[in-house]
């Protein structure tokens, strides 16, 4: 069923790579505006050979001394960072072709390595490439995946080092300054990344499709690789990234890709079936179009307004939301229309269900202006500008435990209105478009929604059946688990790190008072191998519980093992992140005394910035690691089942066969 688009093949086969060209060359562009900052070299210094390039202050602000200090503390900080980066990619690398090897052997085994073409999945009378080229393709695919995302790592942690002092400095001149250097050096690294992730992976499927052919199903199951490379990655880089800086207080994202999912559903759909590619590129078009979306969001804060005081920040951040959301939909109004046929249909758990475009359009709007809604909330819950951080600054004034028990209360309040809006989002998005509504959904929510998708790999479900109810509840266990890992190896790097610092103080002479330096490269090495050493639990918990779960209890044990970590790890993620912000905004509305009640609870060093400090540490675990990376591992856990579903279908549940 369906007829052709109004969008050509070759229109799409220009139309993707160009958006992913445009977004880096618009990334370069900010790049050289960032670096176009005046700059003065210093003399070479004897470690190295040479020191980064300083900012060289302009009108009348040529205070040499802080220049000096700032490019020393950038120099640590880019050095540090580097050091950690090369650290963790040394022991990544090990895992990366580890598990390559794991992937081809696990798939390559479900037809005894053969070469022969075999029975396709969901149409019997056609003829599939055989079960090895799909383990071949699918390892080339994680190990792209993998790269990327560690390319992306890499990239984003010297982008932020580079531009943090000369934002810095810029503020010396003015908020505006500084609110544009931050901007653009965030712009560098958002469209650079995402459209790497992009561009990355329409080459792989183009290239793919010269041996699959016709044989869409497997192509596009072999593509899902490539997910779960980029998202191993990820969770190791937001895992040990996260105890690293909470102990070093450094910053550092990686990015994740998930349209992999709704590609795998596409192609055993109308889509596959008549092989009408602009269609099956619907996600990548959506995910071109946000990047042009994105790009005229980007002047409009950079160019287009202008921000003059402090206050002007935070309505030009949420402008910037709505601004995005308000273009994104009429961009998806438009690809639906030109990418998608009037009528096609969706594989929905053995069955082809009839969707019309519009419907398509409205599974990702409703996730588009969902993901708003959750912005607004995390906002309204975090922001100093409103009530609730305000009470819990107030809280402060009774002590730490109070600030806590505030802080905990208004995390778990915040959940309340993400999780209708999730819910109802998945409701509308499936009733239109089965689990496909959902995967698309999730491109303009920006969520973890497309863990649903894995169900679809194994067919419905009768959730009461012991096999699916035993998953469930271990699955809802798993993010507790998780989180009490990342949270403890936080607390255990960041002990080690005060102990070097006390060590310091008490034994470099002049350190106190400022005359002496501190010996950075100590403090380096000590939070790298403290990170580097308490990432590998954490990560082989999430990388091992489908691998033990699909081998030992099969297909519908590890469906329920999917869907109850979902369900808690969605809730854990937004209290936790949501938490772990007001905390910090607390103590910094106490520190900026910038109204009447806040300049009650200050200055620094009374009682309640004392109590609020307490709770701001105690937020950063949640809100820098355990919160972020339980995204991670529910859209990780859900990928690498589908990358392992052949195997699992064929070989798994082996104790319920033996019992």
């Amino acid at each position: 069923m369906g007829t052709s688009t109004i969008l050509p093949d070759l229109g799409t086969q220009i139309v993707i790579p160009l958006c992913a060209a445009i977004g880096i060359i618009f990334s370069l562009i900010q790049w050289f505006l960032v670096s176009k900052i005046k700059l003065a070299h210093e003399k070479p210094s004897p470690k190295n050979g040479f020191n980064e390039s300083l900012i060289e202050e302009e009108e009348g602000l040529n205070d040499h001394a802080v220049v000096r200090k700032c490019a020393e503390i950038q120099n640590a900080i880019s050095q540090g960072a580097t050091s950690f980066l090369y650290t963790e990619y040394q022991y990544v690398g090990v895992f990366m072709v580890a598990f390559a090897v794991l992937i081809f052997v696990f798939l390559g085994s479900v037809e005894g390595f053969s070469t022969s073409s075999q029975q396709c999945t969901y149409d019997s009378s056609k003829l599939c490439k055989p079960a090895l080229a799909t383990a071949i393709f699918s390892t080339i695919s994680f190990l792209l995946g993998a790269i990327t995302s560690v390319i992306s790592g890499f990239l984003g942690m010297k982008i932020a080092t580079y531009a943090n002092v000369r934002t810095t400095l810029e503020a010396r001149k003015g908020v505006g300054k500084a609110f544009i250097v931050a901007f653009r050096s965030g712009a560098v690294m958002g469209f650079l990344l995402a459209a790497n992730g992009l561009l990355v992976l329409y080459i792989a499927v183009n290239l793919f499709k010269i041996y699959y052919g016709d044989d869409w199903e497997g192509l596009f199951e072999a593509i899902t690789g490539y997910g779960l490379g980029g998202s191993s990655m990820a969770l190791f880089g937001r895992v040990g990234g996260g105890i690293y800086t909470k102990a070093a207080d450094v910053g550092a994202d990686l990015v994740g890709k998930s349209s992999c999912a709704a590609l795998v559903v596409a192609s055993i759909s109308s889509f596959g079936n008549n092989h009408d590619f602009t269609s099956m590129m619907y996600p990548l078009l959506v995910s071109s179009v946000g990047i042009l979306v994105c790009l005229l969001t980007t002047l409009f804060a950079t160019d287009f307004f202008e921000v003059k005081t402090v206050k002007e920040i935070e309505p030009a951040l949420k402008n910037q939301l709505i601004i995005s959301t308000v273009l994104m939909t009429i961009g998806i109004a438009l690809i639906s229309w030109i990418a998608l046929p009037p009528v096609f249909t969706i594989f929905n758990f053995g069955i082809q269900k009839e969707v019309k475009n519009w419907q398509l359009f409205l599974c990702v709007g409703v996730g588009l202006w969902a993901g708003l809604i959750i912005g607004f909330v995390t906002e309204y819950y975090t922001s100093n500008a409103y009530r609730p951080v305000q009470d819990v600054a107030d809280s402060c004034r009774t002590g730490a435990a109070t600030n806590v028990i505030f802080g905990l209360a208004l995390g778990y309040k915040s959940c309340i209105i993400p999780i209708f809006a999730i819910a109802i989002s998945i409701f509308v998005s499936f009733s239109f478009a089965a689990m496909y509504g959902i995967a698309v959904a999730a491109l303009g929510m920006l969520s973890t929604i497309a863990t649903g998708l894995a169900i679809d790999a194994y067919g419905p479900i009768n959730v009461l059946t012991p096999k699916v109810f035993i998953g469930l509840i271990v699955g809802a266990m798993l993010p507790y688990w998780f989180s009490a890992m990342t949270m403890k190896s936080v607390g255990s790097a960041a002990l080690k790190m005060v102990e070097e610092v006390r060590r310091q103080f008490n034994t470099i002479p002049g350190l106190m008072e400022g005359t002496a330096k501190p010996d950075y490269a100590t403090c380096v090495k000590i939070s790298t191998d403290a990170s580097i050493k308490e990432m590998i639990p954490p990560g082989a918990l999430v990388m091992l519980t489908p691998l033990i779960v699909g081998i030992f209890f099969g297909v519908e044990t590890l469906a329920g093992v999917l869907a109850g970590a979902l369900v808690s790890g969605v809730q854990i993620a937004i209290s936790a992140s949501n938490t772990g912000g007001a905390w910090d905004n607390a103590k910094k509305y106490i520190e900026a005394g910038g109204s009447e009640h806040a300049r009650t609870l200050g200055p620094k060093g009374s009682d309640a910035h004392k109590a609020a400090v307490i709770g701001d540490t105690v937020g950063d675990p949640l809100k820098d690691t355990s919160g972020p990376s339980l995204n991670i591992l529910i859209k990780l856990m859900a990928v690498e089942s589908l990358v392992f579903a052949p195997f699992f279908a064929t070989h798994g549940g082996l104790l319920f066969k033996i019992f």
